[in-house]
């Protein structure tokens, strides 16, 4: 792949809804080397507000054919995403994806085969691996602090009992709440521990006139250890967000990372207290009282820095698309698990599995 001839690298965002809104706009602005440029987008009047430098588009088609574009960012429904992404690489754009990827294993590997024919790179915003809770997870398990991991519960949970009306609630293609914060635990799931052995899921739909899932309970089988994914719109009381048992003792993080919530408020990334956690992660070893450790501090545009270095010729991509692949095998056995009400094991090819290796968590 040629690295760009200028500095910075000049990017397209497609889609003005609560994740380009309040995630990528705001990331990629804060990230040296990257410059928002256009946005795509109905709302005009928003965007202009929010970024008044920026070309503002009507239709995904314009802002990919802008000149001197470098990069373009689909922040559109789920049931988009493959049709847009193939679309900005056949136009030469490098691609960023948000989660979920795609919303079948089939689209997600025909989006990655267009990237290696087109030889761009592709990419999916798989933010929440620079999360506070996770960082400071993963760190005390590589450092042996629970000696070897036998258990991990992950839960994102909400309470939101009234059903809104926004295709993230619907049953249409793509929507559902596995398909909107599966995508975060599943991939943490995978780079602590790889690609599980079974996948075993349960979806349902539990709040008054629900038309899509609102609660799951998915179950990762690497051998004897077990991983076990949570999430609900039904919990007014959320539990730990992080629970991890093991050979030396136990984890637990209570509170999850505050970015989202920063971001929301309006703090821009990189202000004074970016990222950071007050919620210290708890390692009890058998003692009378547990050790209180201190969370890191998250940063998510360290996932924008890591693609910017990538396309630039000098680093690696933070997700490349045997990851993205990978996880949409998850998702999607999830659902299939289900529905059939066993567990099953990923339908990933030999060649996946070495690539995937080859790849690294």
């Amino acid at each position: 792949m040629s690295t760009p001839p200028r500095w910075p690298l000049r990017v397209g965002l497609v889609g003005y809804g609560f994740a380009g809104r309040i995630f990528h706009a705001p990331l990629i602005a804060a990230t040296p080397g990257l410059e928002l440029v256009a946005v795509c987008s109905g709302q005009r009047d928003a965007v202009l507000r929010d970024w008044p430098q920026v070309t503002v588009t009507t239709t995904p088609e314009t802002l990919f054919t802008l000149p001197d574009l470098d990069m373009v960012v689909i922040a559109t429904p789920n049931a988009t995403h493959a049709d847009l992404a193939i679309t900005a690489l056949r136009a030469g754009l490098h691609v960023v994806v948000d989660k979920p990827f795609t919303i079948t294993l089939e689209q997600a590997r025909m989006v990655a085969q267009v990237a290696r024919e087109q030889g761009r790179f592709l990419s999916v915003f798989q933010n929440r691996r620079w999360d506070s809770d996770f960082l400071g997870i993963r760190n005390l398990i590589t450092t042996g602090q629970v000696g070897r991991v036998t258990e991990l519960e992950s839960r994102m949970d909400r309470f939101r009992p009234q059903v809104r009306e926004r295709w993230r609630e619907t049953d249409e293609a793509g929507g559902g709440l596995w398909f909107d914060l599966g995508p975060h635990m599943a991939d943490q799931a995978l780079q602590l521990f790889g690609l599980p052995d079974l996948v075993q899921a349960s979806l349902a739909r539990q709040r008054d006139n629900a038309r899509g899932d609102d609660w799951a309970q998915v179950l990762l089988t690497y051998g004897e250890r077990r991983v076990s994914l949570h999430c609900s719109l039904l919990s007014a009381w959320a539990g730990p967000r992080f629970v991890v048992h093991g050979t030396r003792g136990t984890i637990v993080k209570h509170q999850a990372d505050q970015q989202e919530n920063q971001l929301r408020a309006g703090m821009r990334p990189g202000d004074p207290g970016w990222g950071d956690d007050p919620d210290d992660m708890l390692v009890f070893d058998g003692a009378d009282a547990p050790r209180a450790l201190p969370a890191p501090p998250g940063d998510q545009r360290i996932y924008y820095a890591m693609l910017r270095d990538a396309i630039m010729g000098c680093g690696h991509n933070p997700v490349p698309p045997i990851q993205a692949v990978a996880l949409m095998a998850v998702l999607e056995t999830c659902v299939l698990s289900s529905r059939r009400q066993m567990a099953l094991p990923l339908p990933l090819t030999e060649q996946e599995r070495q690539d995937w290796l080859q790849a690294g968590p």
